[in-house]
């Protein structure tokens, strides 16, 4: 009977002494849950994932990757973190990553971006540490027109970001600049396939080229495009824009997709009498394409 009560105080005190050990594995650790609800995201495909990270002490911490359905729905939106990181946390940040992706470090492609107050961040395109602007300020006008070719039969068939201003063109879109990660691209939707007219930085100069455009003159020093020849399978060129819908977006880079990305401040169904040379405004729809939401933890 000795012998047995011996036995259990040493298994006892084995048991003790090996959870004490385990908790000194642990350092004391806990965690706690950050909970997103966001919505106007979409789907990457297969190449890319949205990756949230938590700013502490001004550095990012990694908090969760997820992927997002074409329907907007998030894979995941709750995510297990160290608590005192979480407590200790400034802001969240959701940026777009490789997938795979072998740097640990965020990418340029910052979207969302809020500061906590008390437990909940508030997650816009507008905060510094995402995009730095909500687009409500752009504008955007453009004109029917194809001067690089020398027919005048098809002026309908390009369109371009500038105003005439009675014969010295000026920009006709006014844009906030992008921070690194971000380019403009515009676009022309013809038989339901959205054709680019090119990517810019700067709505006041050329755009990234004119593969679709004439070769018998110089295409204009700004964002646009002829859709004369080259045409892409299942469009016919040259492409009568009228009744047309052409948009400006703004896009990841590198850019996860062919087609335009989101965020779509800017688009205009061209007028079916729309004449070549008139200028056109684009409608600013900013508001109805920017993604939002909130962390809170």
């Amino acid at each position: 009977m000795k012998q047995n009560f011996y036995l259990s105080i040493l298994l006892v005190g084995t048991f003790f002494f090996a959870s004490c050990d385990d908790d000194d594995d642990n350092n004391g650790s806990s965690t706690s849950n950050l909970t997103l609800n966001i919505s106007g995201l979409e789907d990457l495909g297969d190449d890319y994932a949205y990756e949230g990270w938590i700013i502490v002490d001004g550095a990012p911490i990694s908090a969760g990757i997820f992927n997002v359905d074409s329907s907007g729905n998030l894979s995941e939106t709750s995510f297990e973190l160290d608590t005192d990181d979480l407590n200790a946390a400034t802001a969240y940040v959701l940026t777009i990553e490789p997938n795979p992706d072998s740097d640990s470090s965020p990418s340029d492609v910052h979207i969302l971006a809020g500061d906590f107050s008390n437990n909940l961040a508030s997650l816009t395109v507008d905060h510094p540490d995402a995009i730095g602007s909500d687009f409500t300020s752009a504008v955007g006008e453009y004109i029917l027109a194809t001067p690089t070719d020398d027919d005048d039969t098809n002026e309908t068939s390009g369109i371009w970001c500038l105003n005439p201003n009675g014969g010295d063109p000026i920009a006709g879109l006014t844009l906030p600049t992008l921070p690194a990660g971000w380019t403009y691209e515009g676009w022309a939707v013809i038989d339901g396939n959205p054709i680019t007219t090119g990517t810019f930085t700067n709505p006041d100069s050329a755009d990234s080229g004119n593969p679709f455009s004439g070769t018998v003159n110089p295409a204009p020093n700004y964002p646009g495009e002829d859709f004369l020849q080259n045409a892409p399978d299942g469009v016919t060129f040259p492409a009568d824009l009228l009744g047309r819908t052409v948009v400006i977006s703004v896009e990841p880079v590198p850019d996860n997709s062919p087609a335009p990305f989101l965020l779509k401040p800017l688009a205009h169904e061209v007028p079916s009498d729309a004449t070549s040379g008139s200028v056109l405004n684009m409608d600013n729809n900013a508001e109805e394409t920017n993604p939002t939401g909130t962390a809170s933890r």
